[in-house]
């Protein structure tokens, strides 16, 4: 009895899910065409996004090549640090666009599946309307600025006190695994006293 039950079900199932099929064909292809129009109007950002990945840890490389610039002869320091600059620079150049590219192919396997899954079609034209609407263009420009201003503040209030909270907490870690502190030449010079007179 169970399995005739049962196999009615999958029956059932399988006599309606042709037209829920169809049906949701048709919601996901007008989706996807407000999918397609979103990941456009986010394209600026996404690249942003994209390089800013790739830049994180060349950014990081340039902090930690920074303090072992004091180690090189002081003759030679300005054009080692002029060729490290150059490398960077060379490094992001020959490795953005083909990553900003390479990104392009998997935003609306990514993105665009993600958008597909948390909202409905009425949301997605909601946020069409927001991304093209001239106060949304305007605060898109305005970002950059907005979060400058944010992020110079913070550092100009915070900046020293986290520095000497991170070198503090540097220090213990190395105590802990048995180092050293901090190398010398990643700390501050000491302030030299005024000239007597």
């Amino acid at each position: 009895m169970l399995k005739t039950v049962q196999a009615g079900l999958v029956a059932a199932s399988l006599l309606v899910s042709p037209i829920a099929f169809a049906q949701k064909a048709e919601s996901s292809a007008a989706k996807k065409e407000l999918i397609a129009r979103i990941l456009k109007l986010q394209q600026p950002a996404i690249e942003a996004l994209t390089i800013s990945v790739l830049s994180r840890p060349v950014n990081e490389l340039a902090a930690k090549a920074a303090p072992q610039l004091g180690r090189v002869p002081e003759a030679k320091r300005e054009a080692v640090a002029k060729q490290i600059d150059t490398d960077l620079r060379k490094f992001m150049e020959d490795n953005g666009p083909g990553l900003v590219d390479k990104g392009k192919v998997l935003i609306p396997q990514t993105m665009g599946v993600a958008l597909d899954e948390k909202f409905t079609e009425d949301e997605l034209k909601q946020l069409v309307a927001w991304l093209e609407s001239p106060v949304s263009k305007k605060f898109a420009e305005a970002a950059p600025d907005l979060q400058n201003v944010y992020t110079k503040k913070l550092v100009e209030d915070n900046g020293k006190l986290l520095d000497e909270k991170f070198n503090a907490l540097q220090t213990n870690i190395a105590k802990q695994l048995g180092m050293e502190g901090p190398a010398p030449a990643a700390k501050q010079p000491p302030a030299k006293p005024a000239p007597k007179k």
